[in-house]
């Protein structure tokens, strides 16, 4: 792929990010550059690796990973690619602070934390109880190590309709403090899964039409890709009916109840649709719907957070046969499913594509002289109660 220009965005500072390259979308659709805001942070596009020796042990030769793991220097997964436009949006409008949600161990609240100090911004993290895990300790060590203002909200992963309610009586909480001396954060949702940084995503589509052509990989049957908020699912599905590619999504489920529906997934990717001929009346309306991705909701296990065997088996296997670390939250059990579904003959003759959402970035931040002692109260739970029984690797 050829270098691409910088772009802040109509009235946006010009922020130099991990690469020095633009969105795809920036190119194809010009008008975009201006009508929605951006900074540079990503560092992109992430590779194209091919899985061979896990494919032959899978059958499935046409196996492939998608490295966003690598997405940024400093914190890799999906979240650089959202945040590129929610940050964004956070400084044309004037924000010292975002504030953002999530479980304890959220990923999101810990990439919007480092991130947001890279651009000058503090992060307030509203967060909720979860089942305990390592990644759950460390990441909330680096986030107070990194100066996220962390809030322990609600009594845990309940019924999704409930989510916004803890989350309000939280926001207002806070705010009652903030409108007192001024600050107004702004608000970054739960996995930065609204349309604006759903829209990272769609260009993630585009991007990966562009190593197709160039012959990295032949075009997928499928993308395996996890689905807790929605957001990455959302934009592939949409980025690549705009593209042009029969690619399908297979998102998998790994959060309860409502919070990772068809219809949920179908209406963010229509809103993200309709914002980006909004901003360029070039960009396609395609016409979403429920068959244009898969919602797979047998590998969730007993719910968020909580690991499976089948998850933490495949997450072996990539280790074993690929040395990639894979998570028992997210991407464990979505590998579980493109195995699961090998292990029925259901990939025979496809090519198909992992598209792994976890950091493999090491942190530059030392938390070794960190005491868990200094996060407020409400965390100290998180280390001294034991682990579930399956995290024995972290």
């Amino acid at each position: 792929m050829r270098p691409r220009p910088r772009s802040g965005g109509e009235g946006m500072p010009d922020k130099s990010g991990e690469s020095g390259r633009s969105p795809v979308l920036f190119e194809l659709f010009p008008r975009l550059q201006q009508g929605l805001p951006y900074v540079s942070l990503a560092c992109l596009p992430t590779p194209i690796q091919r899985l061979e020796r896990l494919g032959r042990e899978l059958r499935v030769p046409q196996l492939y990973v998608k490295r966003d793991d690598l997405s940024g220097l400093m914190y890799g997964g999906n979240k650089p690619r959202k945040l590129e436009f929610l940050l964004a949006d956070a400084l044309k409008r004037g924000a010292s602070h975002v504030m953002t949600f999530g479980a304890a161990g959220s990923n999101h609240a810990l990439a919007t934390a480092l991130y947001a100090r890279k651009l000058g911004l503090t992060c307030i993290s509203v967060l909720m109880p979860q089942p305990n895990a390592r990644y759950v300790r460390r990441n909330l060590l680096l986030g107070h190590r990194v100066g996220a203002e962390l809030h322990l909200a609600g009594a845990g992963l309940g019924r999704p309709d409930n989510m916004p309610r803890v989350y309000a009586a939280a926001i207002h909480q806070i705010l009652m403090h903030r409108l007192l001396d001024g600050r107004r954060p702004t608000i970054i949702p739960p996995g930065g899964s609204s349309p604006l940084g759903t829209v990272g995503f769609v260009n993630a589509a585009f991007e990966l039409r562009e190593q197709i052509r160039e012959g990295e990989l032949p075009e997928p049957d499928c993308v395996y890709v996890a689905a807790g908020t929605i957001g990455t699912a959302a934009g592939l599905a949409l980025g690549f009916r705009a593209a042009g590619l029969k690619t399908r999504v297979v998102a998998v489920r790994v959060t309860v109840g409502g919070f990772a529906t068809a219809r949920r997934l179908v209406d963010l990717a229509e809103r993200t649709n309709r914002l980006l001929f909004g901003a360029d009346p070039s960009f396609p309306l395609v016409g979403l719907s429920a068959v244009d991705a898969e919602m797979r909701d047998d590998c969730c296990g007993n719910g968020y957070a909580i690991f499976t065997p089948e998850g933490m088996a495949a997450a072996g296997l990539m280790r074993e046969y690929a040395g990639i670390e894979l998570d028992g939250t997210y991407t464990g059990k979505t590998l579980a499913a493109l195995v699961k579904d090998a292990a029925a003959g259901m990939l025979a003759g496809k090519t198909v594509l992992f598209w792994n959402t976890l950091n493999s970035r090491r942190s530059a931040e030392d938390t070794s002289n960190v005491d868990y002692h200094e996060l407020p109260a409400c965390f100290h739970r998180f280390f001294e109660q034991p682990l579930q029984t399956l995290d024995s690797d972290g």
